[in-house]
């Protein structure tokens, strides 16, 4: 079932980077609170960009958080703070979630990137207002996985091309003709002229 409630990311309060440090320190030595709040402050921005990777699937999204927290648990005694702590989840978050994708790819196969019509008709109605952010969610989550894990990287989370292509396993050119197809297909289902 298609989980079509949008998640609302909120910051990762952005945290004194003492703080953070502290926080992983004592979760390195086993503290499990100080992992809790690490995983209270971070989770909610996390869940909403695997929640559109996943193509608005929440059970799909949830694992992959999972899968992502439970990555961090074990690599965090190496973490050494060349980046901040919450882009460090975003990246394991992310390649949880790709893994996933990339997983399900041969299931998806036999997607012939028609099949999200059937989705998008069969979500409840609601007033429809083309550019809504309900209708853009909705429409986003009836992409190809390929083509809406490029477009998400790309125009949401501002990866470039390079990196896309990298974690995807594919060309940059490839990338870049999964965004070009995303948006097509975006403005096609918004009822948007090509």
């Amino acid at each position: 079932m298609l989980d079509t409630t949008m998640p609302t990311a909120r910051a990762a309060n952005d945290a004194d980077p003492a703080d953070e440090y502290a926080l992983v320190r004592a979760a390195v030595a086993g503290d499990t609170a100080a992992y809790e709040r690490i995983y209270h402050r971070h989770s909610p921005r996390l869940y909403a960009v695997l929640w559109r990777l996943c193509g608005g699937q929440a059970a799909r999204a949830e694992d992959a958080l999972q899968e992502a927290f439970l990555q961090a648990w074990r690599a965090l005694p190496g973490f050494r703070f060349e980046s901040g702590l919450g882009t460090w989840l975003h990246r394991l978050a992310v390649n949880a979630a790709l893994m996933e994708l990339r997983a399900s790819a041969v299931r998806d196969a036999a997607d012939s990137g028609d099949a999200g019509w059937d989705l998008l008709a069969s979500v409840p109605a609601v007033d429809r207002c083309a550019g809504t952010t309900l209708d853009l969610e909705r429409a986003l989550a009836t992409l190809p996985p390929r083509a809406r894990a490029v477009l998400v990287l790309h125009d949401i989370e501002g990866w470039k091309h390079q990196e896309i292509a990298d974690q995807l396993q594919m060309a940059v050119g490839s990338s870049k003709a999964q965004l070009h197809r995303a948006r097509g297909l975006l403005r096609a289902r918004l009822g948007e002229p090509a």
